[in-house]
């Protein structure tokens, strides 16, 4: 099947009666016939029937032998570190989710756990800070939220040399827009409150792996630390997964007028968008990704001026996410990113003036309207 086709009829719904969709087994403890029985469903926190339909159903959309879903997507990634022991390293991208980069820096440092944040535009600065104790290379591309671009291949090719796993954050582009697993990444990592629920009414996490020796161990720490999600929320993100592909052809495609328009104002500096041709990484994200994706960030220079067009809108939501069918705005300096130390949020380009704009799947015209009023000086 064609992934549009996938995104329908993945989940088989519920064989035993033909309900096209998944039940909600909203049970925490199934009947055992045996004691010790081996299989089945025992206890949610092992294994639920709806969780396990979402986690099968993201499998096959990420091409991973098992996916996983938690209660966020800070679980999901705390989950994947949880993988790695006292004295390990990890290679991240200096570019990595404001939220990913504090539970490293403040937590799993507790723990022993070391991570060097270099700039992953390039091989050889990624290759300079691997250790004899490194185990991993993160990787989140597009970045949020100036949607930088790493070389997915470049890296999987580095890790294979070296013997490390390549973890990768594949929210911003979905499953629907790309599949890392398939050019080579280990696991892939995601902030399913965002485009998979697509409805801003869920929190969750996914995570998908391609090697059954890594779904062992995630399941353990998935099992032992009890992150999971709940049957309702997993079938939440299992309708949403229908719609998927039209919401992010829609999205995509308003990204693109509001992008232009951006471009247009007098007003604004800067505008970071992955469909304009002299984007530094616009052949590279066409070589791995299949569209553009709904995120645009734009610099009006002045912090004064920006917190004053988001105080305007009407219609546009301030919002710390993103992904959801309403446009949502963010100002990362102070709100997704605001954890990040200010030394390295400028080397990303985050500055008080820099808008993250998530487009939704109204009108254009609504959408610039009201932008457009909330940008009069």
């Amino acid at each position: 099947m064609r992934l549009d086709t996938l995104l329908i009829h993945g989940d088989e719904g519920d064989l035993n009666t033909g309900a096209a969709s998944t039940p909600i087994y909203q049970a925490s403890t199934f009947r055992q016939h045996t004691v010790g029985q081996e299989g089945g469903y025992q206890y949610s926190r092992g294994n639920n029937p709806t969780r396990h339909a979402l986690e099968k159903q993201m499998a096959l959309l990420e091409g991973g032998c098992r996916g996983f879903a938690f209660g966020s997507g800070m679980a999901a990634a705390t989950a994947v570190f949880n993988l790695f022991s006292a004295g390990d390293h990890i290679v991240a991208s200096r570019n990595l989710y404001g939220g990913t980069s504090r539970v490293l820096d403040r937590v799993f440092s507790r723990f022993g756990l070391t991570v060097t944040y270099v700039d992953f535009c390039h091989i050889a600065d990624i290759a300079a800070a691997i250790t004899p104790a490194t185990k991993a290379l993160v990787i989140e591309t597009p970045s949020n939220p100036t949607l930088m671009v790493t070389n997915i291949r470049a890296v999987v090719a580095l890790a294979k040399e070296r013997g490390l796993l390549t973890v990768a954050d594949n929210t911003f582009m979905s499953p629907y827009l790309q599949r890392p697993l398939e050019l080579g990444v280990d696991i892939v990592v995601h902030s399913a409150t965002k485009f998979i629920g697509g409805h801003s009414d869920v929190l969750a996490g996914i995570v998908v792996v391609k090697d059954s020796k890594l779904a062992e161990d995630l399941h353990f720490v998935q099992n032992s630390t009890g992150g999971v999600l709940g049957p309702f929320d997993s079938w939440l993100l299992l309708r949403g997964l229908k719609t998927l592909g039209l919401r992010m052809d829609r999205q995509s495609q308003n990204a693109g007028v509001l992008a232009a328009w951006l471009r247009s104002r007098p007003e604004v500096q800067k505008v970071y968008y992955l469909g304009f041709a002299d984007h530094p990484g616009y052949e590279l994200h066409k070589s791995q990704a299949a569209g553009t994706g709904n995120v645009i960030s734009f610099d009006v220079g002045d912090g004064t001026f920006a917190r004053s067009i988001l105080s305007k809108l009407k219609m546009c939501m301030l919002a710390d996410s993103l992904g959801g069918v309403e446009t949502m705005v963010n100002l990362p300096d102070v709100m997704s990113h605001g954890s990040v130390p200010p030394e390295r949020k400028l080397r990303m380009g985050i500055t008080p003036s820099l808008i993250r704009l998530s487009v939704g799947i109204e009108d254009p015209v609504d959408i610039i309207a009201d932008l457009e009023q909330a940008m009069r000086r």
